[in-house]
This record gives C-alpha cells, sequence and structure tokens, in this order.
C-alpha cells in the first residue's frame, strides 16, 4: 500500500465517490462527490473507475505528506496547490516522492478540487458506498462520515500510471458563470406569471448559506399559489421554494422529502457547474426539457469517454 498522511485539513474535506443509492426509501441520502464530472476527470487521468473514491476538497486548507512514493492526479477547481511550495496546477495526474508534501491553499478559481489515487483511495463501504455523509454519520475513512483529520492515513494499492493530462479544450470553464439549465416541475404552473417571469428572466445571488444539503440563492421573491403540499420525494438538483420565496438547490446530502413547491431540478451538468460557484456568484435559470438534459449528459459521457 502506498500512503499519505493528512497534516492539516477541515470539516469540509471528505472522502466521497459517485455517492450511495437504493436506500432513499430508509430514509439515506445519497452523498457523493458534488461536482462530479471533476471527480470523474480526477479518476480518467489515472484510469480509474469513474466512482473510485477521492477527496473532495472545498475551499482549501487540505495539506498531507507522502510516506510512500506516490501517484496522485488532481482536477476541479483551483485551489492555490503546491507541492513543497512549488505551484500545481489541476487537470493532471502527477507524482510525489516519499516526504514531499502537497497543500491546497485557497480559492483562485471555482470552489472545490478533487484529489485521486490509482484504483482509488481504500475505504470499508457502508451501504454500498464509502461517499461521506456526516449528518447521517455514514462512509468516510472510519465508516461514521467524519470530515478527513490531521494523523489520518490515505491509502492506495495500484500501480503507478502513465501520467496524463487533460487537454485545456475539454476542462470546464469555472470563470463562465453561464445560466442553469433546469427541468421543470409538477408545481411550476401554481406559480405567479411575474414569479415565472423573475424566476428565468432575472439574476440570483449565490448566499453564504450553502452547503452540501442545498444552496440559497437571494433574489425576488416568488410566490406560489397552489394548495398546501404533503411531503413528497426531493430529486437531486430540486429546486424548491420555501415561504419566503427564495430558491434553495437541494444537493447530494438534501433530505429524502419535502413539503416545499418546486420550480423543478437542475440537470446533472448544471449541478456540477453550480457545485464550483462561490458565495456572491450569479446565475441565471434556462428551463429545459427532460430529454433535453439526458441527452446533453449522454453526449457529454460519450465524447469524453468519462
Amino acid at each position: 500500500m502506498s500512503r499519505l498522511s493528512i497534516e492539516a485539513s477541515t470539516p469540509l474535506c471528505l472522502l466521497q465517490d459517485a455517492g450511495r443509492f437504493g436506500v432513499r426509501h430508509l430514509g439515506v441520502t445519497q452523498g457523493g462527490a458534488l461536482d462530479w464530472v471533476s471527480m470523474r476527470w480526477a479518476n480518467w487521468l489515472l484510469g480509474n473507475p469513474a466512482e473510485a473514491p477521492v477527496v473532495e476538497v472545498t475551499l482549501g486548507g487540505f495539506s498531507l505528506v507522502a510516506e510512500d512514493d506516490c501517484c496522485l492526479a488532481l482536477a476541479g477547481a483551483d485551489l492555490d496547490a503546491r507541492i513543497d511550495g512549488e505551484p500545481l496546477k489541476p487537470w493532471s495526474s502527477f507524482t510525489l516522492s516519499r516526504g514531499q508534501r502537497l497543500r491546497l491553499n485557497q480559492p483562485v478559481q471555482g470552489a472545490r478540487a478533487y484529489l485521486a489515487a490509482p484504483g482509488g483511495f481504500a475505504a470499508a463501504q457502508v451501504l454500498g458506498s464509502c461517499a461521506s455523509v456526516v449528518r447521517e454519520e455514514l462512509g468516510g475513512l472510519d465508516g461514521f462520515g467524519s470530515p478527513l483529520a490531521k494523523g489520518q492515513q490515505l491509502a492506495y494499492d495500484r500501480p503507478v500510471p502513465v501520467l496524463k493530462t487533460v487537454p485545456e479544450a475539454l476542462r470546464p470553464d469555472f470563470g463562465d458563470v453561464s445560466a442553469l439549465d433546469l427541468v421543470l416541475g409538477a408545481q411550476i404552473g401554481d406559480f405567479s406569471g411575474q414569479s415565472l417571469f423573475e424566476a428565468f428572466n432575472r439574476d440570483w445571488t449565490l448566499d453564504s448559506r450553502a452547503d452540501r444539503m442545498g444552496m440559497r440563492l437571494l433574489g425576488p421573491a416568488l410566490q406560489y399559489q397552489g394548495a398546501p403540499m404533503i411531503s413528497e420525494g426531493i430529486p437531486l438538483g430540486a429546486v424548491q421554494v420555501p415561504p419566503d420565496g427564495q430558491p434553495i438547490v437541494l444537493l447530494n446530502d438534501r433530505q429524502t422529502i419535502g413539503g416545499y413547491p418546486r420550480l423543478g431540478a437542475l440537470t446533472p451538468l448544471a449541478l456540477a457547474r453550480l457545485a464550483q460557484l462561490l458565495p456572491g456568484n450569479v446565475v441565471r435559470f434556462k428551463p429545459v426539457v427532460q430529454e433535453s438534459a439526458w441527452q446533453q449528459q449522454r453526449d457529454y459521457l460519450q465524447r469524453f469517454e468519462l
């Protein structure tokens, strides 16, 4: 086994994979990497399965030291990564010699970086996944969903692959905050006409009240005019509108049911883009139909062999 010792971490540094599925009827949410596109690129750089366990580092503050000669890959946000003080840009695989230190400092562009190892980092599966969900105490290195902590060790057991870089033309552009595609939901017709106009024609600002459960958006207050709802299942990316009229985009660690009306749900690619936004960033919603959303995702995966 090749090992790395964690020197510094934060509550936002978590072991993740593709998520936990087939358990929502038990009240267990899915978890998994928020930016699934960057996670897949990190694994692609090492020839890993797309769902192999990675470290999701949000906003930096993470460092580790190689206990053995290691090979790793970094994709996603530019968090001012450095090896022994020398800059390391994301979107490539690289080696660490024994004793070398890798540190991810703070955001330069984007919010979340993904660190991968050959074959994925070793961790026991809980309900079919090692994805860390802190609230539900599932997954992670300890099996109880805890964030990565100083003094812990990450390990993997695969040969060193050929080093690669994601071609620049294929990398997501985190500087381009374009419209987020939204598949219209069942309650869309129960919002006022003015609210629907504003929902898709006004800017929305990402609030500081954002975590892996959901991200609140600030803008015009949307007015729901329908009957009170009975709680129902909540899909990934659901855009709920609570009584204050400010939408909340529900993410991987969301609750499994809810009773607020929904505009709809963001597409998978829009969710990956949202995961790289920082508080204060501005977005707009763009209405799309479900068939177009899934075709968009399939085309992306087939085009880049992810």
